[in-house]
């Protein structure tokens, strides 16, 4: 199929989702950025996300592949209107990142509603210890500050970093391997170090599976914004598993999403948590890539 006709699939894909849970999806909205950065859209990644809690309500996520073809696609972003470029760092980290280490792919983070929001740099063949990212001159000193505490609770690689320009933060998602997970007692104890929600023991056994976390920085302070843990995605994913409460909309986005390869839809539920609550974000995959590295952890990752 045309690169035009796969863009039209992917958009209705988007628009369909998006009525599911009654969020208003307009197309001057999302093709835009399907078109800047998914000229390769029919071999890219695509997933589909909410998050449960008032403040997230009337949004629906989308987050995929940019096209190889782009390299960087901070400069995409700058020269089709969605970036306003400045002198803060935020502006100047994934282009620091390129050529430090072998960089897979990059993905692009959208709201239906909210528009651009995030890129990613995602490098899960050349994983980095957090004293090489804090070498990086545009990384947060944020993460040079808090290098003890990642090394107490088993933090030490780093699989792919992400830029909010809107929020001017900025994401290390560091990856575990099957026996580094961290035990829920510690999961409390770090979250208590920082200063974040008080977690109950259900979602600390559930945080406990996940193979990767994912921390938020800001340049201007040393303080971790947020944390959030996931499990690997499955096939088939009940969200009553979830021990936390997912409003009806988003069970039903997540048993019902559309979805484009064979066997049963993959899903994927996070726990994010701040000072003063937890969010679950639940995540429908539309479309795989190959070799995508979460998929292949599916099976290493179960117990």
């Amino acid at each position: 199929m045309s690169g035009a006709v796969e863009l039209e699939r992917v958009y209705s894909a988007i628009e369909e989702s998006a009525h599911l849970v009654g969020v208003a999806c307009s197309r001057e909205k999302v093709w835009p950025l399907l078109s800047t950065f998914g000229e390769s859209i029919e071999d890219a990644l695509l997933v589909l996300s909410l998050q449960t809690g008032g403040r997230h309500a009337g949004e629906l996520d989308y987050s995929f592949t940019a096209s190889p073809g782009l390299g960087d696609p901070y400069p995409h972003a700058v020269a089709h209107g969605f970036l306003e470029p400045t002198d803060h760092p935020v502006h100047s980290l994934l282009s620091d990142l390129q050529g430090r280490w072998t960089i897979r792919e990059h993905f692009v983070d959208c709201g239906v509603t909210g528009g651009f929001k995030k890129l990613y740099a995602h490098f899960p063949q050349d994983l980095q210890p957090v004293a090489k990212l804090a070498e990086v001159p545009s990384v947060s000193h944020a993460v040079a500050d808090n290098a003890g505490l990642f090394a107490r609770y088993g933090l030490d690689e780093v699989a792919m970093v992400g830029v909010d320009y809107k929020r001017q933060t900025m994401n290390l998602y560091f990856q575990f391997t099957p026996d580094g997970r961290p035990e829920p007692s510690a999961l409390r104890a770090m979250l208590r170090e920082i200063g974040l929600y008080d977690a109950d023991e259900g979602m600390l056994e559930f945080a406990s599976r996940s193979m990767r976390a994912n921390i938020t920085f800001r340049w201007d302070s040393s303080r971790i914004v947020r944390v959030a843990f996931a499990p690997p995605p499955g096939r088939g994913l009940d969200p009553a598993a979830v021990p936390a409460p997912i409003e009806p909309h988003i069970a039903r986005f997540a048993t019902n999403a559309p979805y484009a390869y064979p066997g049963e839809r993959l899903n994927l539920f996070g726990v994010k948590w701040f000072p003063d609550g937890e969010f679950i974000d639940v995540c429908a995959y539309y479309q795989l890539s190959a070799g995508y590295e979460p998929v292949r952890l599916m099976e290493t990752h179960k117990r």
